[in-house]
């Protein structure tokens, strides 16, 4: 069954930090796969680190789930490291972004209080939880017509 992104959902996974918010994971992710699809073969979390311009360990994080995931591989060993084993067409970015347990579009704030005796005050939080539900859903239906080839396309032509 297709994940349905709710505020609700993305707190679960959010697990009550208060504040949900969409990492720059994401960007590091697909950044991560773009470029070893590109290299075809294992490339060191800091050769990969260095291309993204990010911290190894903070990259390593990202590469981690993307490995649970199985869009990405490793191998043992002097020349081991991490690799692309996928065909980058089938690759889509609700892919990555599911992997990462992130949603598209975040909540810092929610107005309103269900307490209030206000009917708006009371309903407007409610009303914006399934307002922002629809907008994850619109951009994953986005993100699945991306592909990780799309990507490398669009930068090599």
């Amino acid at each position: 069954m297709e994940k349905e992104y709710t505020i609700k959902n993305v707190q679960k996974c959010q697990q009550g930090k208060g504040i949900i918010n969409m990492t720059s994971e994401f960007a590091i992710a697909v950044h991560a796969l773009v470029f070893l699809n590109h290299k075809g073969d294992c490339q060191s979390s800091e050769q990969i680190a260095s291309n993204v311009c990010t911290n190894p360990a903070r990259l390593r994080k990202v590469l981690a789930k993307l490995k649970k995931a199985e869009l990405i591989a490793t191998k043992e060993g002097k020349e081991g490291g991490y690799y692309f084993p996928l065909d980058s067409s089938a690759v889509n970015l609700k892919q990555v972004l599911v992997s990462l347990e992130e949603a598209p579009i975040t909540v810092s704030k929610q107005t309103g209080d269900m307490d209030n005796n206000c009917q708006i005050a009371s309903g407007m939080g409610a009303i914006m939880d399934d307002v922002y539900g629809k907008m994850n859903n619109a951009c994953v239906e986005v993100l699945r017509e991306i592909t990780v080839l799309d990507i490398d396309q669009k930068i090599f032509g």
